[in-house]
């Protein structure tokens, strides 16, 4: 005789209440538009004001009538050699290294769902960074057109070395071995071009001052010369950002979820490869827009990586702009790099971070 078990009816009564016939087990989460549309435009707001400021302030203070006189008629006056010739190439400049930072941050961090991993911290700035040295040195190379193959060929390879140091004799590489990695490999890669530089500085002498992430001595030329590579990053990254929000769930349940995630993760290294590497080659090192970017927009956001790409193509170009114009009022005649700003910003908020219990979750 066979014993059938019918379960309880208080078993019954508790599954029913956790999952009520009908009702999926995880409901998908709706998108917050109340608060997001609105913060978008603040963002963009917030972005004009920080172009006006970067058209505006510096060592030649200009107002803004001379600002709009200088764009409307290029007479050959001063304001309007300074708006054609300096404010606008910088400007320009820090919005396309901005944005291509900031998202390849966000990317990089949904890639390996660990939310202290950024461009520079994984290796992919140093590694195009001392492919450029390396260009410069061996092969003569003597401007941005030229910098960035090496540039892209660098990043690509600081990538897949920080990702096979991390997953060696483990088969799959943690978030914090990828750090570790990418710590590791950055400050050797550093340290390389360091050494370089110093034994023969004449050589080096006109990489000097780009490898601190300087916007002041880009043309709109080297602009439109990487503008392409950007453009296709920034692409890639928002078509990959669907997809990305599955993977944050891990592997299996993202293929269970009908994610194409080999083909999810080629890409988003491939756009963060281009925005990185592109970026690097036109302004040098800009350190922790990618770490700082992604974090604040999603303790706003949320985790939908959608958003997060949105609001870091905005966020990031503010951020590298108010801090190239804040190097210029603090150092006035001269200025700082704003890489060097970033930096002295970006580190505390590391710090912070890691003090964190609980860093925001992807």
């Amino acid at each position: 005789m066979t014993t059938v078990h019918r379960p309880t009816p208080r078993a019954t009564a508790g599954r029913a209440r956790a999952h009520p016939p009908g009702t999926p087990l995880r409901p998908a989460p709706q998108a917050d538009t109340s608060r997001r549309v609105p913060g978008l435009v603040l963002l963009l707001l917030v972005l004009a004001v920080t172009v006006l400021a970067s058209l505006t302030i510096g060592a030649n203070p200009l107002s803004v009538e001379q600002v709009w006189r200088g764009l409307r008629h290029r007479d050959g006056s001063e304001a309007s050699v300074v708006v054609w010739s300096l404010r606008i190439p910088r400007t320009v400049a820090g919005i396309a290294a901005g944005a291509a930072l900031a998202v390849a941050g966000a990317a990089i961090q949904a890639l390996t769902r660990n939310p202290l991993a950024d461009p520079g911290i994984l290796g992919v700035n140093a590694g195009a960074g001392f492919a450029v040295t390396l260009g410069v040195g061996f092969f003569g190379l003597s401007g941005i057109t030229g910098y960035v193959w090496f540039a892209f060929l660098g990043a690509a390879a600081g990538t897949v070395l920080v990702y096979l140091i991390g997953s060696a004799g483990r088969g799959t590489a943690s978030p914090v071995t990828l750090v570790l990695a990418g710590v590791a490999l950055g400050a050797v890669l550093n340290g390389f071009s360091t050494f370089l530089t110093l034994i023969d500085p004449e050589t080096f002498r006109s990489i000097r001052n780009w490898g601190l992430g300087s916007l002041a001595r880009t043309g709109l030329d080297d602009t439109v010369a990487v503008a392409p590579f950007l453009v296709l990053g920034l692409l890639v990254a928002v078509a990959v950002s669907g997809a990305l929000n599955s993977m944050a769930l891990g592997d299996d349940l993202a293929l269970s979820l009908g994610a194409k995630v080999l083909r999810t993760r080629v890409l988003g290294v491939l756009a963060v490869t281009l925005l990185a590497g592109g970026a690097t080659a036109l302004t040098g090192g800009i350190a922790f827009v990618g770490l700082m970017v992604p974090h604040v927009v999603r303790w706003f956001v949320g985790p939908d990586q959608r958003w997060i790409t949105a609001y870091c193509a905005l966020a990031g170009p503010a951020l590298v702009l108010a801090a190239d114009v804040l190097g210029r009022v603090i150092a006035r005649p001269g200025e700082i790099e704003a890489g060097i700003l970033t930096s002295v910003i970006g580190a505390p908020a590391l710090i912070a971070l890691v003090r964190r219990r609980k860093a925001s979750g992807l």
